[in-house]
């Protein structure tokens, strides 16, 4: 598995038991014993699963999980419990969990919600490259081609971008077949979607 897995857990047996597990099928796991040394470190962690045990002192996995996505730091997160209730597993689930656990941990099922969560961050690495790269494709235009492209979006005529810009018909043209060579499409519908894609998040 080729991201990383940070287990928080403060009993010092069942991180042993769950790092020589996840070892077993190639995850790279780190065990923390308490949830204030995590936090301070996650910020400059690579992205992974997270496994956080619901019942600590002072700072509770689900505290935890809340304190880091207020942080901004939303990974796949799976919780395990040997108290749990049902009032804890939806509150897990509300904040993102990917799966609840309870002790004792059953082996394959803590495997599969890992390889879930790994999931997960192949498909979100996959779109941020996505978005990179359209993002770099959409800086490569002239601004007047980004200007026709605006147009096109909206659905305009070259005749109707024509007269909006002020020029002819055969200089939009033009500049659609520069924008179609950059962009690798001359679709209005993909031009379209890369446009809309290649937009700053809200």
């Amino acid at each position: 598995m080729t991201h990383p897995v940070y287990l928080v857990d403060d009993d010092d047996a069942v991180r042993q038991a769950l790092c020589l597990l996840l070892s077993t099928v190639d995850v790279n796991v780190s065990s923390f014993a308490d949830s204030g040394m995590f936090l301070d470190l996650a910020s400059r962690l690579e992205p992974g699963c997270l496994i956080l045990d619901i019942r600590m002192p002072v700072v509770s996995g689900l505290k935890l999980q809340e304190q880091l996505l207020a942080a901004g730091i939303d990974w796949p997160t799976i919780i395990i419990s040997g108290h749990g209730n049902i009032e804890a597993c939806r509150q897990a689930f509300r904040n993102g969990a990917v799966d609840f656990l309870s002790k004792p941990i059953d082996e394959q099922d803590l495997i599969d919600a890992v390889q879930k969560g790994q999931a997960i961050l192949d498909r979100r690495e996959k779109l941020a490259a996505e978005k990179t790269e359209i993002r770099d494709l959409l800086v490569s235009l002239t601004p007047r081609e980004n200007e026709v492209l605006g147009h096109v979006v909206q659905g305009f005529t070259t005749r109707q971008i024509a007269d909006a810009l002020e020029v002819s018909p055969r200089t939009v043209e033009s500049h659609r077949a520069a924008i179609g060579a950059k962009l690798g499409t001359t679709s209005q519908a993909e031009m379209t979607r890369i446009w809309l894609e290649g937009q700053p998040s809200p």
